[in-house]
């Protein structure tokens, strides 16, 4: 008998790959062969998951009779949670049918999910289908609901499954981390200087409790930040700083720096000009002036600085809803471009950003990043198109502008993109290591350990709407019906400042989209259905013939 040599490819199949086949299928192991490494667990996300001390399941709703694109998102959930299962027995899973268990639409929204109505493409045909794919945490008797679909406008189906898949590993590891974590980070929402009132911030604290303590910081002395706060301040891992109207003084700049030179994160919504929608809606003319918090030497210590400009952009900009005319005593309204509402839309690949919807800003000014800053990483966030306008002020605002929202106006130039936030990273330097004031802080520190920070150029980005004294969702508007993609910029704000797991990575995982051209399927699909019936029974009339001729030609 001839033997097999080990190193051709007839031995290599029979000796190596056969025996590693055979050793994965008993050991449940799997080798991740895609080029993006889409099977394969981050170490972040492994020691996230080896750090889980007590019983936790994940309940998913994504069982049942649905399209095939969700029969995808489905196998992808199943696969992870088993590898999930396999890092840490503690962690299980279970899926479920909401029809089949008869669980009503109401006890699944009072849960935190709403309706997908998303589009079922079969045999060319378009429909619609309803589902709720979400997955439920729990852990001892907290419990967190998190959507499995990114809610994305602008994108069609197949990129709003791949943009999903992208983002699953994120969204599970992240929501167990903050569920099984045995303390929960603070937040203090600074209140001193006029900020947003809690009806209009109410959004945003809101979403800002769902992984974290949020709180208010009153200085003690009832008129600023001193000494007395430091003890309170030292206790949260950010501080948040929205809109402020009212200077700070220096002593508080110096409580502010230490703050930071001590590891605290900071979360800055700056309005640089005075210009409410309110009043220009009720005076149809409004002339907006500068508003000078005394914070333009703090900032530029990081080497950015807060102009007090208005940005318009001509080419991406939310509508105002007006009304334009009347009909038998009822009012017409119409949905029109207004440039002062100009939309940030994620132009590069950061984590922050990605795979939201555009983000409203609200009579924004701009940042210039300065440079020349030691151990700073500035990433510029969102900015606008190239067909910006700058309108210096003070000066008036008109209604009237728009009818012509590209047409320059009185102290208006056109400009270059500007810049509406960024997020610096690094080791920051104290602006009082050489001044003076550093004698007047306990234990004054020069410098600080790895820190980030935000800055956004307009104090309404974290605003939420309030109609009848109700609060609305942070980035609704009800007028124009349009969800815009605050409330999840500013989640991921937050996280990207308090990630010391450094999570945020796996928001910027890509999965090549590898799809089928579905116009070719339409058009050859009788083809190939009969290829697939017939070329069978050839193969197998085939192979039969040779065996009877070879059988007959031995034995004749």
């Amino acid at each position: 008998m001839k033997k097999i040599n080990v190193k051709s490819p007839l031995g290599i199949f029979l000796f190596v790959i056969v025996p590693l086949v055979i050793i994965l299928a008993y050991s449940g192991g799997r080798l991740d062969l895609t080029k993006e490494k889409r099977y394969t667990l981050s170490d972040n996300t492994i020691k996230v998951l080896e750090s889980v001390k007590k019983p936790l399941t994940v309940e998913v709703y994504l069982e049942g009779d649905f399209p095939a694109s969700f029969k995808q998102l489905q196998g992808e959930t199943k696969f992870m949670l088993e590898e999930f299962r396999k890092i840490n027995p503690k962690i299980d899973f279970k899926f479920i049918d909401p029809i089949k268990t008869k669980m009503s639409q109401d006890t699944l929204m009072a849960m935190g999910m709403q309706p997908s109505i998303l589009p079922d493409i079969k045999d060319g045909k378009i429909s619609q289908i309803t589902l709720f794919p979400y997955a439920v945490i729990k852990y001892e008797a907290d419990g967190v609901s998190i959507p499995l679909v990114v809610q994305q406008a602008g994108i069609d189906a197949d990129q709003q499954l791949t943009r999903s898949i992208e983002g699953l590993e994120y969204s599970l590891v992240s929501n167990i981390k903050n569920i099984a974590a045995d303390k929960r980070k603070k937040i203090g929402i600074l209140v001193n200087h006029d900020e947003l009132n809690p009806d209009e911030f109410q959004g945003f604290v809101q979403l800002a409790m769902e992984n974290y303590d949020a709180g208010p910081i009153i200085p003690k002395n009832q008129t600023e930040l001193s000494l007395e706060d430091v003890p309170l301040l030292k206790q949260m891992s950010a501080l948040v700083i929205a809109k402020p109207r009212r200077a700070f003084t220096d002593n508080e700049k110096v409580i502010l720096d230490q703050y930071i030179m001590n590891g605290g994160k900071t979360l800055w919504m700056i309005d640089a000009v005075n210009a409410e929608m309110d009043t220009l809606t009720r005076a149809k003319k409004v002339m907006p002036f500068p508003v000078d918090i005394n914070m333009t030497d703090f900032f530029f210590n990081y080497g950015i600085r807060i102009n007090p400009a208005l940005v318009k952009d001509v080419k991406k900009f939310a509508l105002l809803r007006l009304v334009t005319g009347e009909v038998s005593g009822n009012p017409q309204y119409t949905s029109l471009p207004w440039p002062y509402y100009p939309l940030g839309i994620a132009e590069n690949n950061n984590p922050i950003t990605k795979n939201i919807n555009p983000v409203k800003f609200e009579f924004p000014t701009s940042i210039d990043t300065l440079g020349g800053r030691k151990n700073i990483k500035t990433k510029v966030l969102f900015e606008s198109s190239e067909r910006t306008l700058l309108k210096q002020v003070p000066n008036y605002v008109d209604l009237k502008e728009i009818a012509s929202v590209d047409s320059l106006g009185q102290m208006e130039k056109p400009s270059t993109p500007k810049i509406f936030a960024v997020a610096l990273e690094g080791k920051f330097n104290s602006a009082y290591a050489s001044r003076i004031e550093r004698k007047s802080y306990p234990g004054f520190r020069a410098a600080s350990p790895e820190n980030k920070m935000i800055v956004i150029a307009d104090g309404d980005v974290g605003r939420n709407k309030v109609i009848k004294g109700k609060p609305l969702p942070l980035g609704v508007d009800l007028l124009t019906n349009e969800q815009f993609g605050n409330e999840q910029f500013l989640r991921n704000a937050l996280d990207y400042l308090l990630d010391d797991s450094n999570l945020m990575e796996l928001r910027n995982r890509n999965i090549e989209e590898r799809l089928l051209d579905r116009h070719r399927i339409t058009e050859e699909k009788t083809n190939w259905q009969w290829l697939n019936l017939l070329l069978p029974l050839a193969i197998i009339g085939l192979m039969g013939g040779l065996f009877f001729w070879l059988r007959k030609k031995k034995f004749r």
